[in-house]
């Protein structure tokens, strides 16, 4: 009786604490350029600082054929010099005023943002103009941001034990879509790129039409505008239509199992990698795989964590995440084994916690508890310039819609148990889905099917 008590008392105040969980929306200002460009801004004088971020709507996914890792590269470069600047002027403009600069490649966007004081946002609004149009794409810039990225992956994918393990979870996952070649490339086709390439890069990607100009925090809106349109709406947009991906991945309808081997993966550790088809980021059903990740994946409280590493002790490191592109992308488990198990004992184990998913939906504390997770992140965020920027860039490359992330809380509150157990079976319903082991071995890969595990949910 005293154990039911208390759970009725957890559900009124969990119940209590969704009801008063209003985010006020960012007042978002919108406007496009003649040229294209989308502005959107939004005004933030609690404190004299502010991003000038600029989105690219070009990723992995663009790379031309046959040379992935381009789109990545390029980002490299665009901090090189340009007709009016020298190499590294960036950092002189944002980190000697205290200030910062940084820049990402995901599969479907490149992005470039500063943080700085406020009063030198005009002069970041032209340093972001000036590498719009006028990038020096040469071949000693060209040669040096090659081997940078050449170096990333020698570290980041080469020399750790399970760097490729996570780039097999895109290339054997996909079979047409060119998500399958992952960002950061490989070092036969980082090589193989020209100069030549790279100026036909940019000129087809880096137009006014094929970005989103967000600047957020401390500004005069009418002086903004003014300098927008002096820096920007002059500039044109090179002709023709933007060539953009149209091949689609097929449904997987039978399961695919594959074996890779790595000399340096410690032969008492292998790895385990099962993959499913998720939805492009429009889909309605987005929020509820995100409160999914929390429940599985969101620490040590986690349904996969007290399952595969404290109670059955399977698994060093294991984890959910789901995967979410503009295309369909992947809902993704995997798992690092304990000294001495196999990915056979983890798969079995991850499979009965899918199983036990679509038999019974998770409760409403633990369904809460993942969305409180979840919206303190989205708060904490946005508590800076930056970080509201980066909500408002992320709805224009994933949702089509800068206003969409005013709504991003409101989603995910909606997520009912119902819906949780619903997307479980919509996207998990069967053999729809591709089962790596990776372990110790020669680095030649490897034809022989993974061994088969006759046991768990499939």
């Amino acid at each position: 009786m005293k154990k039911l008590s208390i759970t009725l008392l957890l559900l009124t105040f969990a119940a209590v604490a969704a009801a008063q969980t209003k985010v006020p929306d960012m007042p978002i200002f919108e406007r496009t350029l003649a040229n294209g460009m989308k502005v959107v801004s939004v005004q933030d004088r609690s404190n004299p600082v502010v991003t000038v971020q600029v989105w690219y709507r070009v990723g992995g996914k663009d790379d031309p054929e046959g040379k992935s890792g381009f789109a990545h590269m390029f980002e490299h470069m665009m901090f090189k010099a340009t007709k009016n600047m020298a190499n590294e002027t960036m950092d002189r403009l944002t980190e000697d005023v205290g200030g910062w600069n940084n820049a990402s490649t995901r599969e479907d966007l490149t992005n470039y943002y500063e943080e700085i004081p406020s009063n030198y946002l005009e002069t970041l609004l032209w340093a972001e103009a000036e590498r719009m149009v006028n990038l020096a794409v040469d071949e000693g810039n060209f040669a040096s941001e090659r081997d940078v990225v050449k170096e990333e992956f020698r570290q980041g994918v080469l020399a750790n034990p399970y760097g490729m393990f996570f780039q097999y979870l895109d290339s054997l996952s996909f079979k047409k879509h060119p998500y399958k070649r992952g960002v950061i490339g490989n070092l036969d086709e980082l090589n193989a790129a020209t100069i030549e390439d790279a100026f036909a890069f940019y000129r087809e990607y880096y137009r006014p039409d094929n970005a989103a100009l967000i600047v957020v925090g401390d500004f005069d809106r009418a002086q903004l505008d003014k300098w927008i349109d002096k820096y920007f709406a002059g500039i044109k947009n090179p002709e023709g239509a933007i060539e953009r991906v149209t091949v689609e991945e097929p449904a997987k309808t039978e399961e695919e199992r594959y074996e890779r081997t790595r000399p340096n993966v410690p032969e008492c550790c292998p790895a385990l990698g099962i993959t499913y088809l998720a939805p492009p980021s429009t889909s309605d059903d987005v929020a509820a795989l995100e409160v999914l990740q929390a429940i599985l994946s969101g620490g040590e409280s986690s349904r996969l964590y007290q399952s595969l590493v404290y109670k059955k002790q399977l698994a060093q490191d294991v984890g959910f995440f789901a995967d979410i592109r503009t295309d369909p992308g992947l809902l993704i488990f995997y798992a690092i084994a304990a000294s001495g198990k196999s990915p056979a004992e983890m798969e079995k184990a991850i499979d009965e916690e899918i199983a036990r998913l679509k038999e019974e939906a998770p409760s409403a504390i633990e369904i809460e508890k993942a969305k409180n997770v979840l919206i303190t992140r989205i708060l904490r965020d946005r508590e800076t310039v930056n970080g509201k920027a980066v909500a408002i860039g992320e709805a224009i490359i994933y949702r089509g819609d800068a206003k969409a992330a005013n709504t991003e809380v409101e989603q995910l509150q909606k997520v009912t148990a119902a819906d949780l157990k619903r997307v479980v079976n919509k996207y998990m319903g069967g053999k729809n889905r591709v089962v790596i082991n990776y372990r110790h071995g020669d680095a030649e890969e490897s034809t022989k099917p993974a061994e088969k595990n006759e046991g768990g949910a499939r």
